[in-house]
C-alpha cells in the first residue's frame, strides 16, 4: 500500500499537540521556530526531543550551539507561534509584530516570557531521519506555571474545552464550571 503525502499529513493531523518555540541564542540574538514534533524521551537521565526541518534556520543554529530552550506555549500565545512558524520571519521584529518578549538563563538561552513551561536543554545527539534531524537533548532546568496550553489539531490552533465528565462519578469538569460535587452514595 502506497500512502500519498497528504493522506499522512491528513492522518499526522489528527493526533492533537501542544505548540512549542524552540529558542537559540545565535551571535547574542534571538533565534526560533515553532515546533509541535517534540516530546519526553526519558526520566533517566532527563531527555526531550525535536524535529526540525533541515531547511529551517533553526536547524544550523541549533546544531551551532548545542544549546537550547524548550517554550510550551499558553493559550494566549497563538500570535507568537504563528510569527515563529512563518519561514519568512524577522526575529528582529519579534517583539513589535506578535509580542514575544525574552529573558535569558545564566547560559544566555532565551526563555519565552508567558510561556506555560520552559526547558533549558542542552545537546545530547543528533539524528537525521528524512528531511528533519531529530535532536535529543538533556534537560538541564524547567519552570512552569499555572495556566492552560495552546493546542493544535486537524491543522488548526485549539484550547482546551470543559473536561470529559467521569462515568462513575460525574465529578471531573464540575468545579470548572463551579458546580458543586454530587454526594457518593454508599453501597
Amino acid at each position: 500500500m502506497s500512502v500519498a503525502q497528504a493522506e499522512f499529513r491528513e492522518a499526522m493531523g489528527c493526533f492533537t499537540t501542544g505548540v512549542t518555540v524552540i529558542t537559540v541564542d545565535y551571535q547574542g540574538e534571538v533565534h526560533g521556530m515553532t515546533a509541535n514534533a517534540f516530546t519526553s524521551v526519558s526520566l533517566d537521565p532527563l531527555l526531550v526531543l525535536v524535529c526540525v526541518d533541515h531547511r529551517a534556520q533553526t536547524h544550523a543554529h541549533l546544531h551551532a550551539r548545542k544549546r537550547f530552550g524548550v517554550n510550551v506555549l499558553a493559550e494566549d500565545q497563538r500570535a507568537i507561534s504563528e510569527h515563529y512558524a512563518r519561514p519568512d520571519r524577522n526575529h528582529e521584529r519579534a517583539e513589535a509584530e506578535a509580542g514575544a518578549r525574552f529573558e535569558r538563563t545564566p547560559h544566555g538561552t532565551p526563555v519565552l516570557r508567558g510561556a506555560l513551561a520552559y526547558l533549558e536543554c542542552r545537546l545530547h545527539t543528533a539524528q537525521d531521519a528524512g528531511d528533519h534531524t531529530i535532536f535529543i537533548a538533556e534537560v538541564e532546568d524547567v519552570l512552569v506555571r499555572e495556566g492552560n496550553p495552546l493546542l493544535y489539531f486537524q491543522g488548526k490552533y485549539r484550547v482546551l474545552g470543559m473536561a470529559k465528565e467521569d462515568s462513575e462519578t460525574g465529578s471531573a469538569g464540575r468545579a470548572e464550571r463551579g458546580l458543586a460535587k454530587p454526594a457518593l452514595r454508599k453501597g
